[in-house]
């Protein structure tokens, strides 16, 4: 194991890092007048605000989320309403703005989306590897969301294609469907997702320009028509909650882990079905770089109850292994 490791520029992000919620956030300005409510959280331990928050982003222009300099904006539809959220950390603790009618919502759990019911201390690196990344990455906190259809959806978007295809597909429907963000003058553009209804409203043509194939697209019309049902199984804990998201056709494992690791900060909840990560881990940990899903729980068993966690910090040591396999191809479905 130590001859295989090699150190890398933390300070550098990479495709796999970027994978592992690795989202960096410029140095903060001096801040600008207050337009909105606010809150101030101080956490009881160091926190990465970009590490943290970053398995929201979906892809570099998100038009729900955006870096800007010390500043996370983030846009989202409440039980309350649509609200954008402003978070920057600052010498007195976390400092948060939001507007919008479910500002008060999303103040309120401020502290869970950043982790503060997460306990980091269940952790214990197992391997040099990993060891060496929880070391450099102090203040990985899993967040939770408190919310599944937002995250439910983009990963539906995900299935079979590349990140790439996925993220044009959320950024296309989510500017045309969506509503523009609640906030001061001067913020970033941003757009809060469409609500059930509205998803539920897009024609097929749209779907297809947008590059989403029939079963995709059926797949999340299926989930908004028992949209309220899906929100509920924030009331219960992971296993239970993915088993209730499996229920409607063509979500399975791989969406429902990636939905639950948001809306829920479930630290044992595993992505299978995912070349990238079980090949990272494979290679990673034993130099198996064909690993399949089997390999990879093996792999990982060490740190059950833990294995999202120290998933993440596998992907954020950046190393990706050689390609064994060709790239998946991309197909513009609304070129077809």
């Amino acid at each position: 194991m130590a001859g295989r490791f090699q150190p890398r520029d933390a300070h550098r992000p990479t495709r796999t890092t970027v994978r592992g919620g690795d989202a960096r956030v410029p140095a903060a300005r001096p801040r600008g007048p207050v337009t909105g409510r606010t809150r101030t959280w101080l956490p009881a331990a160091p926190l990465d605000l970009g590490l943290v928050v970053g398995p929201l982003r979906r892809g570099p222009a998100d038009p729900a989320f955006r870096v800007t300099a010390g500043t996370v904006w983030r846009a989202t539809r409440t039980p309350e309403g649509p609200a954008t959220l402003r978070i920057a950390a600052r010498s007195t603790g976390i400092e948060a703005e939001a507007w919008g009618a479910g500002a008060d919502w999303l103040l309120d759990r401020l502290p869970q989306l950043l982790g503060d019911t997460d306990d980091p201390t269940a952790f214990a690196p197992r391997h040099r590897l990993v060891a060496e990344s929880h070391r450099r990455r102090p203040g990985l906190r899993l967040l939770r969301t408190g919310l599944v259809m937002e995250s439910l959806i983009p990963s539906v978007l995900e299935q079979k294609v590349t990140t790439d295809e996925a993220y044009r597909a959320w950024r296309i429907l989510v500017r045309k469907y969506g509503e523009p963000a609640p906030g001061p003058d001067g913020m970033p553009e941003l757009h809060v997702m469409p609500e059930p209804h509205t998803w539920r409203m897009i024609p097929s043509w749209d779907w297809h320009r947008a590059g989403v194939d029939n079963k995709r697209a059926q797949t999340i019309l299926r989930a908004v028509r028992v949209a309220p049902r899906l929100e509920e199984a924030m009331a219960l804990d992971p296993e239970q909650a993915r088993k209730r998201l499996e229920l409607v056709p063509g979500i399975g494992p791989w969406t429902s882990a990636e939905t639950v690791q948001r809306s829920h900060g479930a630290p044992d909840e595993v992505t299978v079905g995912d070349l990238h990560r079980r090949a990272t881990a494979g290679a990673a940990r034993a130099g198996d770089r064909t690993a399949d899903d089997a390999r990879m729980l093996e792999l990982l068993e060490p740190y059950r109850g833990q294995r999202h966690r120290a998933a993440r910090y596998i992907l954020l040591t950046g190393r990706t292994p050689p390609r064994r396999t060709p790239k998946m191809p991309k197909t513009d479905t609304g070129k077809l």
